[in-house]
């Protein structure tokens, strides 16, 4: 049966999880909203998917609750911060402001973060920076994880290393999220667990068969997901993440060079205020330019036209923030023995 609900209750719901958790109001309204954001968007494994998760660690305390980050270098466009294991999509948006404030003095302003913990879906965080007129690049990998092999290897060495960029237009900004291998540890996660294959041959086994099981990744030794490009192309996602961990580990100063701590990301936000530059009206005169031929292109499909990345998820948003959001089946369920335990009503279903 489908059950929809109305955003605003599900991010308060969300957040009165992480209030009870013992998050202050700060931490938990962004956690909150910004998880319901990504299932706004579409993108339901990175969404309210992973409060649950969340929750636990908390609960363990492999995520910190207290407190701010330590600030270990700030040169003014430039600073790089140890996350101390807080909540990584807290960190994360925190960082993307003040990377926009920063921007707006210094033309560009860049942010490393070591030891934050998961920072979710990279989509939700673009606005922030967009809505200012910046153009904004974020990256992230999780050094305590491995499941991506290089190009011709065998052997898990990297995470999928995501990486976002969001471009103001003179209408909806362009919202880029892709990563350096072809599928997610969400996705096959998700679908190993529905007994579901994947749209195509996008991991391999521990002997190097390319093949739509996610299932080869659960074994001893592990499969692994391969780069962008596939076995065929596939050093052109191997040199993406190579990039990746370098932007999130090295600036940093702390990776897989180092003793693994759990679940968590380091992270890099740059931020680049377009009037610093060729200034506002000249950069909105190139990007609109290339929007309109992009929209305008003859599609290979007849029907199908050429559209933005990013154009689907705000579809998807406002749909949803009309007609109610519909969660993927079994998030709610997951989240009902923290709401009983946390004494949290669940949200009302949405009605018109």
């Amino acid at each position: 049966m489908e059950h929809r609900y109305d955003a605003t209750a599900l991010s308060a719901f969300a957040t009165g999880l992480f209030e009870a958790a013992g998050l202050n109001a700060d931490k938990a309204s962004t956690i909150g909203s910004l998880l319901v954001e990504a299932d706004l968007m579409g993108h339901t494994t990175h969404g309210l998917q992973l409060c649950a998760p969340y929750l636990k660690a908390l609960e363990e305390g492999t995520m910190l609750k207290e407190g701010g980050p330590e600030i270990l270098s700030d040169r003014g466009a430039v600073a790089t911060w140890d996350g101390r294991r807080l909540p990584g999509v807290w960190l994360t948006a925190r960082g993307v402001d003040l990377a926009v404030e920063r921007a707006k003095t210094y033309g560009t302003a860049s942010i490393a973060i070591r030891r934050s913990h998961h920072i979710a879906c990279l989509a939700v965080f673009l606005e922030r920076a967009t809505r200012e007129g910046c153009m904004v690049q974020i990256a992230c990998s999780d050094p305590a994880v491995a499941s991506v092999a290089p190009y011709g290897g065998t052997e898990p060495l990297f995470t999928p290393d995501p990486i976002a960029v969001g471009i103001p237009t003179s209408g909806d900004p362009i919202l880029i999220d892709t990563s350096a291998s072809i599928t997610t540890n969400g996705l096959t996660g998700r679908l190993q667990n529905e007994g579901k294959k994947l749209p195509g041959k996008w991991v391999q086994d521990a002997d190097g068969a390319a093949t739509d099981d996610p299932g080869v990744l659960f074994t001893d030794p592990p499969g692994t997901i391969l780069p962008i490009g596939g076995q065929g192309y596939g050093h052109k996602g191997y040199g993406l993440a190579l990039m990746i961990e370098a932007l999130t580990q090295g600036l940093a100063g702390h990776g897989r060079a180092d003793p693994a701590d759990g679940w968590g990301a380091g992270v890099h936000i740059q931020v680049s205020d377009p009037t610093a530059f060729s200034g506002r009206d000249a950069f909105n005169r190139q990007i609109d330019h290339i929007v309109e031929k992009c929209l305008t292109n003859k599609p290979a499909t007849p029907g199908t036209p050429v559209r933005l990345p990013g154009q689907n998820a705000i579809r998807k948003r406002r749909t949803a923030e009309e007609n109610g959001l519909q969660l993927y089946p079994g998030i709610m369920e997951a989240l009902k023995p923290w709401a009983k335990k946390y004494n949290i009503a669940l949200p009302s279903q949405w009605t018109p």
